[in-house]
């Protein structure tokens, strides 16, 4: 039911509607209306309308174009220009037909041909050939020139920025719906200054179009009038010469505007204010300048012969505007009483926000990859770069497989690196280096010999390989070579490191978001455990150490109730850690399963017995106290049956007594680090074990598959 006295809304979805498909057909029945033009003619005072609209609109153009913040405020600009322009050029055609047909084209023309120039041909040709002068050698030139320019810096830049973009979207910084509108204006500013560099054309032709049609016309109008009508030369100038002059400076302070409108656009820069408070305040910013431009100005009052009274005025007026503007000293100290006040200047950081400014630019990037400005090309999606998606793949496959949540990748240029190389970096700490040489691809393989490119070494295992030209890819696949794109490469890479340093990448935040997801589904697991048994802090050293021998931390329910289990009786890290691998059971031995089967390296029992007696508890753990040439005979076994293995594609595990399997991967670790160490009980995952060698103090043996 209606209330008495209310007043309906007028925006109502139909009115709504009806003012969409007014603007939306607008510009198209304008269109239309321009073909006419040059067709049908039109009366005189439709002229003189047209032509009012013509000379507003441009002047509402230039001052839209003043008024903008920054050129993308304007981006219909381009298309604009295109219309404004046909539309002048169709007035010229009109104005032509009426002139030459009836010597008369409206009141407006008939008043620039005769009372703005005096009625004087010659003097209205110089003040159009003038104009010309000044929109077609100095405006259009200077404003096209800008936009190419601005058109190359643009699409330049563009895969810096977008990198930006991206580097802030990885590390957290920006949310996807900011990074995709980033991406539209940084798309949106290269389709700008794309579209200014083809529309400043428009405006250059359109002066050497003007200089034509009034050629045209002047010789055009003369023959009507002297051949035609039989008019005397007299009254042919006055009647045509005229009209056509005056029809020119019609067409002409339009264009102007424009042009001067197209040179303000391309060369304006982003800012909070617009154009004119911009300059004012810039000029005004300062006493010193305009105090010497106004003595400057007095000064020239000693010229004979110079008149003095405007000097004065504007030496004088330049002055006492200066009187009005603070010093540089008075600036600063008003500056620091407004900082000691709590009051920053604008712009400025307050007491306030300081400290987490300053903290935030002191943060360290956990994981960060640096790229050579020659490959920047690869975080570039619309010429085909994918690293960064292949990024975002890796870290999702890393939480699948090793149960940690990855930092984000912070992504970004270094101009100090060599060409074609990449760094990837481990708390700002640079881990590792690699080379990745634009338009090539990485074949692996054995026989590369007979295919050009750059010889090398595969970054990860260490494989032979070349970096051949993309286009022999093909090629190369046929000779039985794996060929792996530059940003495959570059990620494998970086799967490496961090599953290298798994174990650093694990820190306390990390711990406590695992944690509280096992807490939303099992509750009682986490509250048993934490912080009434081990502290965060104990956890994340047992999860650090399962990830440090590369055990997946994905199953952390059963690992949390071992622990808790173990924690009941000691909170020793070994015995810990022992317990949650005994939790795990079958996942520790599953990575090294081949179809089933466990090759394993073991001790001799002897061997065993003597290193067991020569455990000694330590800071760190449990150790095994061996003389050196013990040691180095044991260390040099090992290597030898690690190498052979490896030579058969078989990865093999070293397994001893759960008593000493902490203390031996501790004395192995140094000289082999990719020699995992299991104990016996942890066999129990394996389909069937297989001997490959027997280790003793003394000598080792392998014994026979």
């Amino acid at each position: 039911m209606r209330q008495e006295g209310a007043v309906p809304d007028p925006a109502t979805p139909k009115a709504l509607l009806m003012s969409k498909r007014l603007t939306q057909f607008a510009v198209p029945v304008g269109i239309v209306l321009v073909v006419v033009m040059l067709v049908i003619p039109l009366p005189p005072v439709v002229l003189d309308l047209l032509i009012a609209v013509n000379i507003t609109g441009a002047l509402l153009v230039l001052l839209t174009a003043m008024f903008v913040t920054r050129p993308l405020d304007f981006a219909s600009f381009p298309s604009l220009l295109l219309v404004m322009t046909l539309f002048r050029l169709a007035l010229n055609v009109s104005a032509t037909r009426l002139v030459l047909l009836d010597g008369y084209a409206g009141k407006v023309i008939d008043t620039f041909g005769h009372f703005v120039v005096g009625g004087s041909l010659i003097v209205g040709l110089i003040i159009f050939v003038i104009l010309l002068i000044i929109q077609f050698v100095v405006i259009t030139n200077g404003a096209g020139r800008v936009a190419e320019v601005g058109a190359r810096f643009t699409l330049d830049a563009m895969p810096g920025k977008q990198m930006a973009i991206d580097a802030d979207l990885n590390s957290g910084l920006i949310s996807e719906d900011e990074a995709r509108r980033r991406r539209q204006e940084v798309h949106a500013e290269a389709d700008f200054y794309g579209a200014m560099d083809g529309a400043s054309k428009f405006v250059k032709g359109d002066a050497i179009a003007a200089i034509i049609i009034t050629v045209v016309n002047l010789i055009g109008g003369l023959t009507i009038g002297l051949v035609q009508l039989g008019m005397a030369p007299a009254e042919a100038v006055s009647t045509y010469s005229l009209l056509t002059v005056g029809d020119g400076l019609v067409s002409q302070i339009p264009a102007l505007l424009l042009s001067v409108a197209t040179g303000l656009v391309v060369t304006r820069s982003a800012s909070d204010g617009d154009m004119g408070s911009d300059i004012v305040r810039q000029i005004t910013a300062r006493r010193m300048p305009m105090q010497i431009a106004g003595f400057a100005a007095i000064s020239l009052c000693l010229i004979p012969g110079l008149p003095k009274i405007p000097f004065l005025v504007a030496g004088g007026t330049l002055l006492l505007l200066s009187s009005r503007v603070p010093s540089e000293q008075q600036a600063a100290e008003k500056a620091l009483a407004a900082v000691e006040a709590g009051n920053a200047p604008a712009g400025g950081p307050s007491d306030d926000d300081l400290p987490e400014r300053l903290a935030e630019e002191i943060q360290v990037d956990p994981l960060g990859l640096d790229l050579a400005a020659d490959l920047i090309d690869l975080v570039d999606d619309r010429n085909g770069g994918d690293l960064l998606q292949r990024v975002r793949a890796l870290r999702r496959k890393v939480a699948s497989d090793l149960g940690i949540v990855v930092p984000p990748v912070r992504t970004r240029d270094d101009l100090t690196l060599p060409a074609h190389t990449y760094a990837i970096k481990l708390y700002d700490i640079e881990v590792a280096r690699g080379e990745a040489p634009p338009g090539t691809v990485l074949a692996i393989g054995d026989f590369l010999g007979s295919l050009p490119g750059e010889p090398t070494q595969e970054p990860v295992f260490g494989l032979d390989a070349k970096w051949i030209p993309a286009e022999l890819r093909g090629q190369a696949e046929l000779s039985g070579a794996t060929v792996v794109e530059r940003s495959a490469v570059i990620t494998t890479h970086l799967a490496e490191v961090v599953n290298s340093h798994a174990a650093r990448l694990l820190g306390r935040e990390d711990v406590r978001m695992l944690t509280d997801v096992v807490a939303r589904t099992h509750p009682n697991v986490v509250e048993e455990l934490t912080p009434s048994q081990l502290s965060l802090g104990e956890v994340q050293r047992v999860l650090q150490s399962l990830l440090d021998e590369g055990i997946s931390i994905r199953d952390l329910v059963r690992i949390y109730e071992a622990l808790s289990l173990r924690a009941q009786t000691s909170k020793d890290l070994d015995g810990l850690v022992d317990a949650a691998r005994g939790a795990l059971g079958p996942a520790v031995v599953a990575p090294y399963l081949v179809d089933g089967t466990l090759h394993v390296i073991s001790f001799d029992p002897q061997f065993e017995q003597r290193m067991l007696e020569s455990t000694r508890p330590g800071e760190h753990g449990t150790t095994i106290v061996l003389d050196p040439v013990t040691l180095q005979t044991v260390i040099g076994a090992l290597a030898s049956n690690l190498i052979e293995a490896e030579n058969q594609n078989i990865r093999p595990v070293l397994v001893c007594a759960p008593q000493l399997r902490a203390a031996v991967r501790r004395l192995v670790r140094p000289a082999i680090e990719r020699l995992p160490v299991l104990a016996y009980p942890e066999l129990m995952g394996s389909a069937q074990v297989r001997s490959i060698g027997v280790v003793s103090g003394e000598r080792s043996a392998q014994v026979p598959a």
